[in-house]
């Protein structure tokens, strides 16, 4: 699914697969783009077309080809924030936004996600730190039909509950601890929400996704679409 890439006379253009081990080694060691092994390409032209494919969606069509077999029997959705390292400050507005917020906990990025009954990653999105998680739910749901939906108390709304329900799902959702009148669910398949939590803790192996060094949203964004890619893959 990559493109091919055109050489110039007598200067044979890189074949893809290198450029790829080049992006992976820089996802697992998260080291910068300048340090690349000279074993690698010239770290300008594996930045430049890791740049380019994303910008063309490729990322994020790899990982919506590798999700067709996924198991739409239930989904789970969750997030988790990430700590924006000092070198991710900085972006100029006109390259795009940035997705970093302040709280309590410093700068900060929140990735969401949506995984299928068996783990795997079938949605992302990424907000700043301080975003409240149900205010994302709706758009990450918005394609779930007829399936069980399971997320944690942090996503106990009524508009939410009502928008799954009309489109045919049903709710594993515990009420929050104030309710007066908490909703009846099935707590034994409440418990395969570990599945979500099990994608963050899989994905931030990859030391690049588990401290945010990308100015932009988007590049660090691709960062977490190509490790979910790679957890499809293992």
């Amino acid at each position: 699914m990559l493109p091919p890439e055109r050489g110039r006379p007598g200067r044979p253009a890189t074949s893809n697969r290198l450029v790829v081990n080049s992006i992976l080694w820089v996802l697992r060691t998260r080291a910068p783009w300048r340090d690349l092994p000279e074993c690698y390409p010239a770290w300008s032209g594996v930045y430049a077309r890791f740049r380019r494919w994303n910008q063309r969606g490729i990322w994020a069509a790899v990982l919506r080809e590798v999700a067709q077999e996924l198991d739409d029997e239930s989904y789970m959705l969750d997030s988790s924030i990430v700590r924006a390292h000092q070198h991710a400050a900085g972006a100029r507005r006109q390259l795009g936004p940035q997705a970093i917020g302040r709280s309590r906990g410093g700068p900060t990025t929140k990735s969401h996600a949506v995984v299928d009954a068996l783990g795997y990653p079938v949605r992302l999105l990424l907000t700043p730190g301080q975003t409240h998680d149900v205010t994302q739910a709706p758009y990450l749901l918005e394609q779930v039909t007829k399936a069980d939906v399971l997320a944690d108390r942090a996503y106990d709304s009524r508009k939410l509950v009502e928008q799954l329900e009309s489109q045919g799902c049903r709710v594993v959702l515990p009420s929050r601890r104030c309710c007066k009148c908490p909703r009846t669910i099935d707590w034994h398949l409440y418990k395969e929400r570990f599945l979500v939590e099990n994608f963050f803790q899989k994905i931030k192996r990859f030391r690049r996704i588990a401290m945010r060094f990308d100015k932009l949203a988007a590049h660090y964004l691709a960062m977490v679409a190509l490790a979910s890619i790679l957890v499809w893959l293992a």
